[in-house]
């Protein structure tokens, strides 16, 4: 049985696999020192969800300001790319030894495990990085996570580990996805507001739902604020996973989450096969294929893009990378990966499957997306 409720995420039955995100604010006190005393009780839930069959994966923030206080940098690490990237080699080493000695307390391995955007981006290495994991997993070790900040540069980053604690997720095919977080969960509007209403429960991220965080539901503070988050349950909803947002201020913040029936439950609307899921969580696409209303409605049925329906082309990109599927009007309708280069999109746009052989000068591909490499989102 799936999980249904928040107490579901602490039953073996219904989600033995669980990722669990901690971030910057609740790991790293204000002067730049882990909260030890905290985390140790976050780490006990943990060990006791491990203890009882579960696969825990935790996904850490935290090694730039750990690394910053070390190297006595300003601004926290993140004056420069240069600051953050030298306070991350720095702090990585204090957050895997941090996480390996109280994981070894409970007689439990730790082990640290570096991304990079590309790395669940680009398929191939996506598979190794779930390999590894699952290997890990199978073990009896406990996966931490972090974004490779030390590597990492600007166009190259997830940004937040919102986004990153959903692919992992993704990646390792988990069940339940918990952010612990400094709010207590989404608000209808900023909780800061009279009358504001905590959201207990959401099926489906949608428009509305991404104009709460817009109005300043959210800390808004650093980059993984509710915008993030709502991201971050849109990649999960998609690969069928469960995600909750609770408060993780408390000691003992499971347990204390639970007690109070706090958080916001967010639960998948569909499962998409591994490779679509995949596909529908990329966060990084090389352009875009604008369509006509035709085309748009055809995606819908589960149709292949042909050349006919596209109105627009955007970007630079070459055959096998991903692409935007958008209307006229911009909205996102699919992802998916392009059977030819931008500049032959050009040239096939508006145009009929017959026409194309002698427009390219060679056999043409069936679609210009084929529908077994796109996913309508």
């Amino acid at each position: 049985m799936p999980v249904a409720t928040l107490a579901d995420f602490t039953d073996a039955d219904a989600c033995p696999r669980l990722v669990v995100k901690v971030g910057s604010a609740l790991l790293v006190g204000e002067d730049g020192a882990p909260r030890r005393a905290w985390l140790k009780t976050l780490v006990a839930e943990l060990a006791a969800a491990h203890g009882r069959g579960q696969q825990v994966i935790v996904v850490s923030s935290g090694a730039i300001a750990l690394g910053a206080r070390k190297l006595a940098l300003g601004k926290g690490g993140r004056g420069s790319l240069a600051d953050a990237q030298a306070a991350a080699s720095v702090g990585q080493i204090a957050l895997a030894g941090l996480w390996a000695e109280l994981f070894a307390a409970h007689g439990i391995i730790a082990a640290q495990l570096l991304l990079t955007l590309d790395d669940l981006e680009e398929r191939r290495r996506y598979l190794n990085a779930t390999a590894t994991l699952g290997r890990l997993l199978a073990a009896g070790a406990v996966p931490v996570v972090n974004e490779n900040d030390s590597v990492a540069t600007h166009e190259i980053r997830f940004g937040d580990n919102d986004r990153l604690a959903a692919r992992v997720a993704q990646a390792a095919a988990a069940s339940g996805l918990l952010l612990l977080s400094d709010v207590d969960g989404l608000y209808d509007r900023n909780p800061q507001r009279p009358g504001a209403q905590l959201l207990r429960l959401v099926r489906g991220v949608t428009s509305q739902v991404h104009a709460m965080a817009d109005n300043g539901s959210g800390s808004g503070v650093g980059s993984g604020g509710m915008t993030s988050k709502l991201q971050a349950a849109e990649i999960a909803e998609r690969a069928g996973i469960a995600m909750a947002i609770v408060g993780g201020k408390a000691e003992a913040p499971l347990a204390a989450a639970l007690a109070e029936g706090t958080g916001t439950l967010f639960l998948p609307r569909r499962r998409d096969p591994a490779r679509k899921a995949w596909l529908g969580g990329r966060l990084r696409l090389k352009g875009a294929l604008v369509v006509d209303d035709g085309a748009a409605r055809a995606l819908t049925r589960g149709s292949s893009l042909l050349a006919a329906g596209i109105a627009e082309v955007e970007g630079a990109f070459s055959r096998g990378d991903a692409v935007a599927v958008k209307d006229r009007t911009g909205h996102l309708l699919a992802h998916g990966l392009a059977e030819y280069d931008a500049e032959e999109c050009v040239r096939l746009q508006g145009t009929q499957s017959v026409e194309h052989g002698a427009i390219l000068g060679y056999a043409p591909r069936s679609a210009v997306i084929h529908r077994d490499q796109l996913v309508v989102l």
